[in-house]
């Protein structure tokens, strides 16, 4: 397996996403994430969780009746996923090289993964390789465009009047940055604008169907106060895709 510059970082830092965004410990994926996901894949017979982390979006499938697999690289968060159990079963891959058979599943969801992946050409077209045709795929990202690197908001006091608003960063750069997300923790993040993913997605056959940006949830709201004003800017984007016959 080709390394993944992001694997040491995810193996050192596995402990600060498990503890502050799975089993219930995070508003935007217990208010908006896992029901996204679950409106997007609901009846599914087969799912593959791209990037599953501790496996709560697998569970949830799990739990309404499908079967899923989650893959991660990352040795730590297989092993938390596999002793949580829940119904899934888990193996260690990486996106870019799914150890499954063409048209192996009817659905396919990663969240808040493909901006930790390098070869994302590769990895999309593996999502696609392994869905049958007609199979949906659940695309969940930190908002290509508002979460930019230098986004935020910004209360500029030095202006006369005052002025608000939220500041882009380079958009159309595609670029790495290594964030510390938490004291003494830092995560490798990949930025590609939205086209770059979307006409990649068509060239493999993945077509979109609905695109969804959802206001922060009020969860999240709640407990980040300086947020609030700037509620109005999505952090998520979340895309339904089908897979047709390659074009």
């Amino acid at each position: 397996m080709e390394r993944d510059p992001s694997r040491d970082l995810w193996e050192t830092h596995a402990g600060w996403w498990i503890d502050g965004f799975t089993d219930g410990a995070d508003p935007e994926y217990t208010e908006q994430i896992l029901p996204l996901v679950h409106e997007h894949l609901v009846g599914s017979r087969r799912v593959l969780d791209v990037g599953c982390g501790d496996g709560q979006i697998a569970r949830m499938l799990a739990a309404g009746g499908s079967r899923v697999v989650g893959v991660d690289p990352t040795w730590n968060q297989i092993r938390i996923a596999g002793a949580r159990g829940g119904g899934p079963s888990y193996a260690r891959a990486a996106a870019h090289e799914l150890p499954f058979a063409d048209a192996s599943f009817d659905a396919v969801v990663a969240c808040l993964v493909f901006e930790h992946i390098d070869d994302v050409d590769g990895a999309i077209a593996e999502v696609a390789r392994v869905l049958e045709p007609g199979g949906r795929f659940s695309f969940l990202l930190n908002h290509p465009l508002l979460q930019t690197p230098g986004s935020g908001w910004i209360d500029d006091q030095i202006l006369d009047p005052p002025e608000q608003y939220w500041r882009i960063g380079p958009y159309l750069i595609e670029a790495e940055t290594i964030e510390q997300v938490e004291l003494g923790v830092y995560i490798r993040f990949l930025h590609r604008p939205l086209s770059r993913y979307l006409n990649t997605l068509f060239d493999h056959g993945l077509v979109l169907e609905q695109m969804i940006e959802p206001t922060p949830p009020p969860g999240f709201v709640a407990r980040a106060p300086e947020y609030h004003d700037a509620a109005t800017i999505p952090r998520l984007l979340a895309l339904r895709l089908r897979r047709v016959e390659h074009r």
